[in-house]
């Protein structure tokens, strides 16, 4: 069906101020529509902020929000995008030391692993720690693990610490 409509939401999971109200209009620039969000201070990291913005729009939507704020740096964001009559959900992630991972998503949000990639990592099936690699870039593992504790501040949660020792 050409022209579906889907939805998503922006997760700014982390912002200096001053690129705030770059971002309000680079959304409202893809969206067509002016985008003010309600900026909180992000409390997994002093002087940043956070915010969060559901939209609707055709298919694609998330892919040209992603793309409008890809090479930022010094932000983190996820955009999501609903699965919709013909085109399954996506996420995109970004933090500014791996740049940006996109993924296809099931219905519940979770990242489908294309067939190709599975059978290219069961190749190094007889090298666990390779195939582990790649399954876990498959997934965005690393993304996922930079993500998280701004998700969790962003949603009240207390904020715990991990430092890697060694």
């Amino acid at each position: 069906m050409a022209g579906a409509i889907t939805r998503g939401v922006l997760f700014v999971h982390s912002a200096p101020r001053a690129l705030c109200p770059h971002m309000e209009w680079a959304a409202g620039n893809v969206l067509g529509t002016r985008v003010t969000l309600d900026w909180t201070p992000q409390p997994a990291a002093r002087g940043l902020y956070r915010a969060e913005y559901s939209w609707q729009g055709p298919q694609g939507t998330g892919a040209r929000l992603a793309s409008a704020l890809r090479g930022w740096t010094h932000l983190r964001y996820e955009v999501t995008e609903e699965a919709s009559p013909g085109s399954d959900g996506s996420r995109w992630s970004h933090t500014p030391d791996l740049g940006i991972f996109h993924a296809a998503t099931d219905v519940h949000g979770n990242v489908v692993v294309p067939e190709d990639r599975v059978r290219d990592a069961l190749e190094h099936a007889h090298e666990p720690r390779a195939m582990q690699e790649m399954l876990h870039l498959a997934l965005g593992k690393a993304w996922d693990d930079e993500l998280e504790p701004f998700r969790w501040a962003g949603a009240g949660a207390p904020v715990r610490w991990l430092h890697r020792v060694g």
